[in-house]
């Protein structure tokens, strides 16, 4: 096999994050679930943007997040993602690219609007997402480059994507062609209240196409209806051939063909914002996946990458990640 020209290329929800800092009580009012994400639609997010504090935007979603980062550690990323011919696109389409992460996926014309996050912020660093996608629904089959797809080491599926039903079509798509390249698919579950929608759809997904599995305990409990974590690793072992498994500050869980490796947290000063952390475990891990390295040097290189980005506001790091590590 020809050596890849990129190490991963991640598909997922192209979105641009608006992030305020927020009170538990303001969570209450409005009748939000803290550290959820929920969908929304237009008229809402023009509601709760008016409500919010002074915000920052900075490009976001999962998977363009886990791209900058791996780019952030000199890796080699492309993006598949759509926004739309707007000052919001523009914003992310420039940085982005300015992260060093290829994209080129078409601009929607005519449409919905760029997608954005309505993230909440509040004082023990937890966040509660509010997105309305906007023109990420429209990403299909069509958008997906046969070619950037076999000439990637690893395809990253967001599940966040699984929403919209022509994202689905491009998710199964561009496993196909991976496999059919002899190339790896990897998934991240993305969210509980994700996995409850889509329980038995990722059920099939995981079993049939994927060969990398990121989730968090709460995640991988859900997709199971599992008593424990426990319970989950158990199952997960001997689903696919490698599962980083994450909880927090207790650090992850590395499930390498039925091996089990705990890998303990980065120590951060100050915890500002976990937005963005499993997103950057992701990229470190993957990092390291596409160097060869095995599931212990590539869990380490995981949490560093996350404990840098929760020591800050947003979701991308601050810092080039390459110099942190050892």
């Amino acid at each position: 096999m020809k050596p890849a020209r990129f190490d991963v290329t991640g598909i997922g929800n192209a979105i641009v994050d608006v992030i305020a800092h927020a009170s538990d009580a303001f969570l209450v009012d409005q009748q939000l679930t803290k550290g959820a994400m929920r969908l929304i639609d237009a008229q809402e997010a023009r509601s709760l943007y008016e409500k919010m504090a002074q915000a920052v935007e900075i490009s976001g979603g999962s998977a363009g997040n886990t791209m900058a980062g791996l780019a952030s550690l000199g890796g080699k990323g492309a993006y598949v993602g759509k926004v739309a011919a707007d000052q919001l696109g523009d914003v992310f389409d420039h940085d982005i690219r300015a992260a060093g992460v290829h994209f080129e996926t078409t601009k929607l014309e005519g449409g919905a609007p760029t997608a954005r996050c309505l993230i909440l912020v509040t004082p023990d660093a937890q966040r509660t997402m509010n997105t309305f996608l906007g023109a990420c629904v429209e990403l299909g089959p069509e958008d997906i480059d046969a070619g950037i797809i076999a000439d990637s080491q690893v395809v990253y599926l967001e599940g966040y994507l699984y929403d919209p039903p022509r994202a689905k079509e491009a998710f199964k798509k561009a496993a196909k062609l991976a496999h059919d390249a002899g190339r790896k698919v990897a998934l991240s579950l993305s969210d509980p209240f994700c996995v409850d929608r889509h329980r038995d759809e990722f059920m099939s997904l995981v079993s049939e196409h994927v060969d990398i599995l990121f989730a968090n305990q709460s995640e991988i409990t859900s997709l199971y209806k599992a008593n424990s974590f426990d319970e989950a690793v158990s199952r997960t072992k001997g689903l696919v051939e490698t599962a980083a498994l994450t909880q927090s500050e207790e650090g992850s869980l590395i499930i390498h063909k039925g091996e089990v490796v705990r890998i303990a947290a980065e120590k951060v000063k100050q915890v500002v914002d976990t937005t963005g952390a499993g997103d950057l475990y992701a990229a470190g891990f993957l990092y390291g996946y596409t160097r060869g390295l095995g599931p212990e040097a590539s869990g380490r290189i995981g949490a560093i990458a996350a404990a840098e980005v929760i020591g800050h506001v947003g979701a991308r790091p601050e810092v080039p990640l390459l110099g942190l590590l050892p």
